[in-house]
């Protein structure tokens, strides 16, 4: 493998669930910016010193070390995940090439959350408030952290083309348009298949109507990409003002804001953003009936709907996101009523 252009080691600040904690970064399992592996993840990232290709390893110090519980499928996507322990000597080792290698490294620990300090949720007072549940999962799953990866403007239109439709529909047209208006990220030998990094503010702009079309995005959500893509600059002075890793949940309601007065962002887009870019510990995605139902479910036998699940999670103001997804780790599941939502194609129209 060709020799990264920085390099950095580092043991995590407590234990943590490498595949529960990465799992919410790839839009599906093709997205051409990010790749899951068995022991961390390859992403291409675009930074204010030039794009960058990162590895993220998790390294076991000891044979036979532990493995994740086998009943995260929802919030890890593994069935035997990694779980590293720094008691132990395990680390995570992260290398990267390109112009942006020596930034992008900086930032790998707040991807692997590094900055998700559970402290408060763990006291004793508040975890007695915690249903029985939701409290065991916790115990069983101490390594599930919450990512901050940044890259807000890039997430922030994945997650627009995320917006009412499938998600076999919205990863299909994230993988078409960034394969297409994004740049190659550096070559490595090495990884799992070629990486893009997404496109620039000016590149979604550029992209023409039938282009949009074929990739079966309708006219409001491309609407609102290129609304995204036109405060490209300013997306990255809020990154820097609020950083991923140290903001405030005052911080995050400001940001919010910002995000949502862009015509076409709503409750939904702002909060499932916010999950991948900061880690929000408090960003549920309202508006999603599926969250709503399996929240409602799992704390009351019944489905709710979005004021419901509001009214559900209010003791936990603060940590809602983390209640969310340990409810998700826990096995909880919705049951199913009817077929699945069918994928749309209106290209003929």
């Amino acid at each position: 493998m060709t020799a990264p252009d920085a390099r950095s080691s580092f043991s995590p600040t407590g234990l943590v669930d490498l595949a529960a904690t990465l799992a919410p970064l790839p839009h599906g399992p093709q997205d051409p910016t990010c790749v899951l592996v068995p022991d961390g993840m390859w992403r291409a990232v675009r930074l204010a010193s030039g794009p960058a290709v990162v590895r993220v390893r998790g390294v076991r110090e000891a044979a036979g070390a532990r493995l994740t519980d086998p009943r995260d499928r929802r919030s890890g996507g593994t069935t035997r995940g990694m779980l590293l322990d720094p008691t132990r000597g395990d680390t995570v080792d992260a290398s990267a090439w390109g112009p942006g290698a020596e930034e992008a490294v900086r930032q790998v620990p707040l991807w692997v959350g590094a900055g998700d300090d559970w402290s408060s949720f763990d006291a004793p007072e508040f975890a007695a408030t915690l249903p029985e549940f939701v409290a065991t999962t916790r115990r069983a799953r101490p390594g599930l952290r919450l990512p901050a990866a940044g890259s807000l403007m890039d997430t922030l239109v994945a997650v627009v083309l995320e917006q009412k439709v499938t998600g076999l529909e919205a990863h299909s047209a994230w993988k078409a348009l960034v394969r297409e208006f994004g740049d190659p990220a550096p070559e490595v030998e090495g990884a799992p298949r070629p990486l893009f990094v997404a496109p620039t503010g000016e590149a979604w702009q550029a992209v023409p109507s039938w282009r949009w079309h074929a990739a079966r995005v309708d006219a409001s959500r491309r609407n609102t990409v290129v609304n995204v893509a036109r405060r490209s600059s300013a997306w990255a002075r809020l990154e820097a003002r609020t950083a991923p890793g140290t903001a405030t949940l005052t911080d995050l309601a400001r940001l919010e804001a910002a995000i949502r007065s862009i015509h076409g962002v709503g409750v939904w887009t702002a909060a499932e953003t916010l999950q991948r870019t900061h880690g929000s510990p408090d960003h549920v995605s309202f508006g999603d009936f599926h969250v709503a139902h399996l929240v409602g479910q799992a704390l009351t036998g019944r489905r709710a709907d979005d004021a419901g699940m509001a009214e559900l999670l209010a003791p936990w103001h603060g940590h809602r996101q983390r209640v969310v997804r340990l409810i998700a780790a826990s096995g909880a599941k919705n049951p199913s009523y009817g077929p699945r939502l069918a994928p749309q194609d209106h290209r003929g129209h």
